[in-house]
């Protein structure tokens, strides 16, 4: 019950500054955070690639009000791309954006965003690698699919993320499990209404398991986001059963989480991605990870009062 709480304060500016200056935060945020600049990540990508994973790179940062915020997103997206070009990391690396950092929620934003994410997933395709676009509230949803419709017909790699929560989504499972898309699975972590979305934990995990069959049963390229062992175990049985190849999907779990099982799935020959996220504007993320597990919830309390 403590997720809806924690995903309205994720709004809250006053929640923010609180956070933000609470002792023990900063220990937890680096727990979730890989770090604020390229400079600090850029080690983290060689080592998972030495460690045998893939990441998926998010610069983290949604609240974007002007144009020239939006813009700034999208450079600081080409710089990652440019450093992992130097050091030849593209093809251990795709990048992960929400389209609000590239001005979806402006006016005209369906048109600037496409404008400003175009020349990062070019950039992308250039140095041997992709990017996926992640899934937000249920109000951006259209305008991301379209976006991600219109980029495909250049980039067919382009991926998308679809949410178990959501009413909408087994429907928008069967359309995009077509030869060549790559679509990530995720429960969903933004605060959704009864309307349009399941509220209950155990009519969200049924749900994602009938996605998974749907994408595993399609012809396009499934990416399992989630840490839930009873699930993953469930999606290597859902692969099999569609004669899928260890290398035709992947799993996907968020970096400080389950480290071990990240090279335990790897080891055992999947494909394994970590998100990774990094920037100085990591209050939304934090929250919503926060939201998703009351283990992090707890860890963060006892690191307050630990520093308090």
């Amino acid at each position: 019950m403590l997720g809806p709480v924690i995903l309205a304060a994720s709004r809250s500016d006053k929640m923010r500054r609180c956070i933000s200056a609470a002792p023990g935060t900063k220990q937890v945020v680096d727990r979730f955070i890989a770090g604020e600049t390229v400079d600090q990540v850029v080690p983290i990508v060689e080592d998972a690639a030495d460690k045998g994973l893939e990441v998926t790179l998010d610069v983290v940062g949604e609240d974007i009000t002007t144009p020239a915020q939006a813009e700034a997103a999208r450079d600081a997206y080409l710089e990652l791309i440019e450093r992992l070009k130097a050091l030849d990391l593209g093809p251990r690396a795709e990048m992960s954006v929400k389209l609000s950092m590239f001005g979806q929620a402006l006016e005209g934003g369906h048109e600037l965003a496409l404008a400003n994410v175009r020349p990062v997933v070019e950039a992308a395709a250039a140095i041997g690698t992709t990017v996926t676009l992640d899934a937000e509230d249920h109000t951006t949803l259209d305008s991301m699919f379209a976006i991600h419709e219109e980029l495909r017909k250049d980039f067919p790699q382009t991926g998308c993320v679809i949410q178990s929560y959501l009413f909408r989504t087994e429907d928008d499972a069967r359309r995009l499990a077509a030869e060549g898309s790559r679509v990530r699975i995720v429960k969903g972590a933004y605060k959704e209404p009864a309307s349009v979305a399941y509220q209950d934990k155990a009519e969200i995990d049924k749900a994602y398991v009938r996605i998974t069959r749907i994408l595993m049963e399609g012809e396009g390229y499934p990416m399992i986001g989630s840490h839930d062992p009873r699930l993953i175990a469930i999606a290597q049985e859902l692969g099999r059963q569609a004669g899928r190849k260890l290398d035709e999907y992947e799993f996907q779990m968020l970096y400080g989480i389950r480290s071990d099982e990240h090279v335990r799935l790897a080891a055992e020959g999947h494909r394994m991605r970590v998100y990774t996220a990094y920037g100085t504007d990591w209050y939304g993320y934090f929250m919503r990870r926060l939201a998703e597990k009351p283990a992090n919830l707890l860890f963060f309390g006892r690191s307050i009062l630990t520093k308090g």
